[in-house]
């Protein structure tokens, strides 16, 4: 089975010799191939080049004339599994309370904890994946998904159920997180280092059991787990093969970014707190900063530093925190434009972040976040744009035209 692509005004991210990720000043030089074609085969990239060498024969033929061809964004941070939205809470900030206040009086995730613990697991299936086909219809060509919504044994084991059952259906690559250590609930408010030994006594020997998770995460901030905290369960994690990845420094200054370093983690992700001492903590290891700003955008909290530390030599990266609480909304492209206006990232910057950059944070940089030949088939046709900073700079459009995934085109399910 084939699928050519022909009369593509530009070709995003055609790489020749393909990269691992992107860091630093060359996150500016995006990769363009004007007036292009691209030829899948067997669900990969076959070949790709510019229109006088395109093929004259294929399987299925798209005319992308005045449109662009991009990767699919790669979004490494998402919540998607929840029983309800938080809507209560939005109104609650509007009156002017703050995100630490509502989680003290029991919102927050504790609310969605409540809520998930008495949900159905067919229930949370079923809207985990129409949440799942909303963001594919976005662009998005692979995600990881956490747990954390649980903070019980069996309701953590049955979010991490329900992702894996999404894996076995999702036409995207899905990469799975236990976040037992989300937050400590009410009845372990007293008795903190309990709650903690009930994930690495008995969440963690079930997760790796049952093979549910690709990696651990903890919630390193002011008013969740601490640094040393965090250090005993992502110790924990690694001994059940499971490695780290930590949100950090979302309120405030915490350590949270030294701890995800002295761990080794794949990425430390928030960042809205970050100074000279964390950005060269990330300087000193391989862990990369993910940037959620459509959190900060929601919350209405600082946004990262993402000019300071690109300019540092770092290789950003950009996800939608899409979650209930924080941030309701995967649209990737919407999260391009707030890292351009928000965070002064270059529309080149900000599009290396939500795709290669964001496939090496799910360890699929080999795979996908690129248009190399080889790399699975996984890309978007714009509309017709005159160029890819319509993207950021198109804030409130879905620009979207067409999506095609491992080689077809993809079609949004009808829902009943």
């Amino acid at each position: 089975m084939s699928l050519l692509i022909r009369n593509i005004k530009t070709l995003v991210l055609a790489e020749q010799n393909p990269r691992r990720l992107v860091k630093g000043a060359d996150m500016a030089a995006l990769p363009l191939l004007h007036d292009a074609f691209l030829l899948i085969e067997n669900g990969r990239i076959a070949r790709f080049g510019p229109m006088p060498e395109c093929p004259e024969r294929a399987g299925q033929v798209l005319d992308a004339r005045g449109r662009l061809v991009f990767p699919s964004w790669c979004d490494s941070h998402t919540h998607i599994v929840y029983a309800a939205s938080r809507e209560e809470e939005f109104v609650d900030r509007i009156r002017g309370l703050s995100y630490e206040e509502i989680a003290q009086r029991g919102g927050g995730i504790l609310n969605s904890a409540r809520r998930l613990q008495a949900a159905p697991e067919d229930d949370l299936f079923e809207s985990a994946l129409r949440r799942l086909h909303e963001v594919i219809g976005y662009g998005t060509g692979a995600i990881e998904i956490k747990s954390g919504y649980g903070l019980t044994v069996e309701s953590e084991l049955k979010m991490l159920r329900v992702i894996r059952r999404l894996k076995a259906v999702s036409p995207i690559p899905i990469k799975a997180t236990f976040l037992g250590a989300h937050a400590v609930p009410l009845e372990y408010k007293e008795r903190r280092q309990a709650y903690i030994d009930l994930i690495v006594n008995e969440m963690l020997p079930q997760v790796a059991a049952e093979g549910l998770a690709d990696y651990c995460d903890v919630f390193c901030d002011k008013g969740f787990f601490s640094p040393a905290e965090t250090d005993q369960i992502l110790q924990a994690g690694w001994r059940y093969g499971l490695k780290p990845k930590i949100h950090a420094n979302e309120l405030g200054y915490t350590g949270g970014v030294e701890a995800g370093v002295a761990n080794r983690a794949i990425s430390v992700d928030h960042l809205e707190y970050t100074g000279d001492a964390e950005i060269e903590a990330l300087k000193q290891g391989d862990t990369l900063p993910t940037l959620l700003p459509s959190c900060a955008f929601f919350l209405g909290i600082p946004y990262s530093p993402a000019r300071k530390m690109i300019d540092a030599g770092l290789p950003v990266v950009l996800a939608s925190d899409y979650n209930p609480g924080s941030s309701p909304s995967g649209k990737m492209s919407f999260v391009v434009s707030l890292a351009c206006i928000k965070m002064k990232m270059l529309p080149e910057e900000a599009i290396h972040a939500a795709t290669l950059n964001g496939a090496r944070a799910m360890e699929l940089e080999t795979e996908l976040g690129s248009i190399a030949v080889g790399k699975m088939a996984n890309v978007f046709i714009s509309a017709p744009i005159s160029s890819l900073a319509v993207v950021p700079y198109s804030f409130g459009s879905n620009l979207v035209e067409r999506v095609v995934l491992q080689g077809k085109v993809w079609e949004p399910p009808v829902r009943q």
